[in-house]
């Protein structure tokens, strides 16, 4: 009887083989490169408005000098120069426009920045790259962010100086559109606030992205989390970063931000807000208010005295402009911490589920099972990228061209959800 032998081939150690980590400096390329669209679309974005805020800053500057130097306040040639700034980019003042751009941000770059990769399926290659899934995660979002983030910084100095006009003290005495720096407006566009709320809403897009593993639906799920958010800060939470300060004097700064007002008489409530015009007109006419404030119409301090002949108190409550930059490190500080939660919370479901959905794991486990029962004992399980090496099969004492293993292949590919082809099982039963 004829006695056969096999050749038996060294194999190194499962160890050797392995992948060794890739430096961190070298995610900083393959971030660029595969989110370089996005960062160019953003400083497109960025600079455009750059340019608008230059331009329009700029005439506004002018407006305001020659306006505020005019004297007298009261001629015609002074009234068309208060005029000609009042009109000279005001929206930008009192419209919330430019707040939607850390939404749009954290929508359009945070969220895709793991969606992408989880819906086409592209994990699973890019996460065995030699950096793992979690570094690969940190990485990105680290690096993203710092960038946004700086970006951010940027556009907020420019646009603390593009508002300076409408910060001026005493605006207001000379008919001047004058604007709080507590006001919603502005508040958030200026400091380290806009900076804060642009790495907030990446970090709630990244968080979308990994929870709902689908570009477009992460992209509206991130545009609702971050208009939540910001509706409730700036409705509610804002305004008890400290202490009110209550007064019952009607000249109240203008460069405050008033909270609360509200009307009493006799100790009881009597309206909130604004005395209602039926009031005044009937306890104030033109002929009881006295003298009239800029323009001809009775100042705030006029109308007030005059209500309190009739046993009326107006109440305020208020943030004085002098509390802005504590107002921006609370603000900034808690966007920060939650920021920073945020993403340890993406890297952590991304280390925990390596990508994979619960019917993907649970076929994962499932597979060694199905390899033992068609007869073959000991089988590897493939890569999280579908690849079962000739080094892992020898470790395991298999013969990549015993029936049994061909015959299960079908079976695997038909679980794997295209982790494993049949192309990379014929690969590796001619030797490939």
């Amino acid at each position: 009887m004829t006695e056969l032998r096999a050749l038996s081939v060294p194999v190194r150690p499962l160890q050797d083989a392995s992948l060794r980590p890739l430096p961190w400096r070298r995610m900083a390329w393959v971030t660029w490169r595969q989110h370089r669209f996005a960062l160019t679309g953003v400083a497109a974005v960025l600079g455009a408005l750059a340019v608008y805020l230059l331009i329009v800053g700029h005439r506004l500057h002018h407006a305001y000098a020659a306006a505020s130097a005019c004297h007298p306040a009261s001629s015609i040639a002074c009234e068309e120069l208060v005029g000609s700034f009042n009109g000279t980019g005001h929206l930008l003042a009192t419209s919330y426009a430019l707040q939607a751009l850390p939404a749009l941000i954290g929508a359009f770059v945070g969220a895709p920045l793991l969606a992408r990769e989880l819906e086409t399926g592209t994990f699973r290659y890019a996460w065995t790259q030699g950096f793992g899934p979690w570094r690969w995660t940190l990485a990105k979002l680290i690096a993203l962010a710092v960038v946004l983030a700086a970006a951010a910084g940027a556009l907020s100095a420019l646009l603390t100086w593009y508002y300076q006009p409408y910060l001026a003290a005493g605006n207001h005495t000379l008919s001047l559109s004058e604007v709080s720096p507590l006001a919603g407006t502005v508040f958030d566009l200026r400091g380290v606030a806009l900076a804060a709320w642009t790495l907030a809403a990446f970090a709630i897009g990244g968080l979308a992205g990994v929870l709902i593993r689908r570009v477009l639906p992460a992209i509206l799920a991130t545009l609702a989390a971050y208009a939540g958010l910001a509706l409730a800060t700036g409705l509610f939470l804002r305004r008890h970063y400290l202490t009110a300060l209550l007064t019952s004097n009607p000249n109240v700064p203008a460069s405050a931000w008033i909270t609360r007002q509200w009307g009493t008489k006799a100790g009881k409530l009597a309206f909130t807000g604004q005395p209602p015009k039926s009031l005044l007109e009937a306890l104030c006419p033109p002929s009881a208010v006295g003298p009239l404030g800029p323009r001809g119409k009775p100042s705030p301090g006029t109308l007030a005295q005059c209500i309190s002949r009739h046993g009326y108190a107006l109440w305020t409550s208020y943030q004085p402009a002098g509390r802005f930059w504590t107002f921006q490190w609370i603000e900034g500080g808690w966007l920060l911490a939650l920021s920073m939660l945020l993403i340890a919370t993406t890297v952590w479901l991304v280390r925990r589920r390596r990508g994979l959905t619960r019917r993907e794991r649970t076929d994962g486990r499932r597979r060694p099972r199905r390899m033992h029962t068609h007869g073959v004992p000991g089988f590897p399980d493939p890569t999280s990228s579908g690849q079962v090496t000739h080094e892992m099969l020898a470790g395991a004492g298999i013969n990549v061209h015993q029936p049994a293993v061909l015959q299960d292949a079908d079976a695997c590919v038909s679980v794997t959800h295209g982790v494993l082809t049949r192309e990379a099982v014929a690969r590796l039963a001619a030797g490939d």
